[in-house]
């Protein structure tokens, strides 16, 4: 049992000064004013030292993994050591639940990845699936990201789909001249950069991607039912035309991650899709692809969560840049990395939230001088203590 006191509770509706919060077993058990819960000698105190209680923050879309297990091109770590190594900078970041984004991915002309082999996807999928039965950090989950052209993998998603190992599902089409490389030019710049590639041969990737054949609308909305029927949300991916957003949520799509502009994320809003955009956009000041600006559709009210998308520390920097950049509430700004995903993904009524009955999935928040810098002092998940951290002068 826990007493947390002494901090600022951000709750669904406001923040609360005064108020001290009691957690049972993996429950918020009570909020109440300060004072009026009485603990017994069964009960730990945290000081909040005047800092921020925050829910944990959920991240559904990072591939963050597939860097820590190949970190080189031809370098691959243990899978088991780079699932436990990553899960402790996730949870330093404050990171409570997080969907881990394996691309199950045709191999590309310009940039080997061998993490993506199907092997290697399938052996990080059955880890993540096994962490649910052993000691873990945070709660981990599968995100199956899809690539459209990847013909050969059809049946292996259906058997991932099957063997309810996927939380969140996502159609992805990386064809060069549309969504997120709809700027050829930019898509060549791009090619260049991976080991010295000659114009000829940028024009000859380009050309063999366009011409592949990918899987018909029949065969992704197949799969979609597969999906729907285990009450597993379905997203798209670089969407860029009403038109595409017409046809992913004829198939049951109610996520739209990364539209490419701001009048497709607000169209996207319109139909009641969820939006995403990635943190370090935020930080970074824009889109490294020359799309969106994460920080323009949050403050046009177009964007509805933040991921951490490659860097996990972004989502945290991110609220609090938000928050001051555009005179923006820290309650609302803290649903874009808790909440709002949670609703995305059906956990809503488990997590994202500091609710009586919700899991104890919460965060100490200081700010340190001399610069308001945001950092996590204490990390809660189901309602034990996992992590504490003093700094000093």
């Amino acid at each position: 049992m826990y007493l947390i006191t002494n901090g600022i509770i951000i709750t669904e509706e406001a923040l609360l000064e005064g108020y001290d919060l009691f957690v049972f077993e993996d429950r918020i058990a009570k909020i109440v004013r300060q004072g009026e819960f009485i603990p017994d000698a069964n009960t730990e105190i945290i000081d909040a030292c005047g800092g921020y209680i925050a829910p944990g923050l959920i991240d559904i879309h990072s591939d963050y993994i597939e860097h820590m297990t190949a970190p080189r091109p031809t370098s691959l770590i243990d899978f088991r050591l780079s699932l436990r190594e990553t899960e402790k900078e996730l949870i330093a970041h404050g990171i409570t639940t997080m969907y881990h984004s394996l691309s199950i991915f045709k191999s590309v002309d310009y940039k080997y990845r061998p993490i993506r082999e199907p092997e290697n996807v399938r052996k990080l999928v059955d880890l993540i699936d096994q962490t649910h039965h052993s000691k873990h950090l945070v709660r981990h989950r599968f995100h199956a990201r899809f690539e459209i052209d990847n013909l050969d993998e059809i049946e292996s998603l259906k058997t991932y789909i099957m063997e309810e190992k996927v939380h969140l599902l996502s159609f992805m089409d990386h064809t060069p001249g549309q969504g997120q490389y709809r700027d050829l030019e930019l898509y060549k710049k791009t090619i260049r950069g991976y080991d010295n590639v000659s114009d000829e041969n940028v024009e000859l990737i380009i050309a063999n991607h366009q011409s592949k054949q990918k899987m018909t609308v029949d065969a992704i909305r197949e799969i979609a039912e597969m999906a729907k029927a285990r009450n597993i949300a379905i997203a798209s991916h670089d969407d860029d035309s009403v038109e595409k957003l017409d046809l992913v949520q004829s198939f049951g799509t109610t996520i739209s991650e990364f539209p490419i502009t701001l009048d497709i994320a607000r169209k996207a809003k319109e139909k009641g899709l969820f939006t995403i955009a990635g943190a370090p956009n935020v930080i970074l000041g824009g889109s490294h692809s020359g799309n969106l600006s994460a920080a323009e559709a949050v403050n046009d009210g177009s964007i509805d969560i933040l991921c951490s998308d490659y860097y996990p520390a972004a989502m945290l920097h991110a609220v609090f840049q938000l928050a001051s950049q555009y005179e923006k509430g820290l309650v609302e700004m803290f649903k874009l990395v808790t909440l709002n995903p949670a609703r995305a993904v059906n956990m809503d009524g488990l997590i994202g939230s500091i609710r009586e009955g919700k899991k104890a999935d919460l965060l100490i928040i200081e700010r340190l001088e001399p610069d308001d810098f945001p950092v996590i002092t204490a990390v809660m998940v189901d309602g034990k203590l996992i992590q504490k951290t003093n700094y000093r002068i």
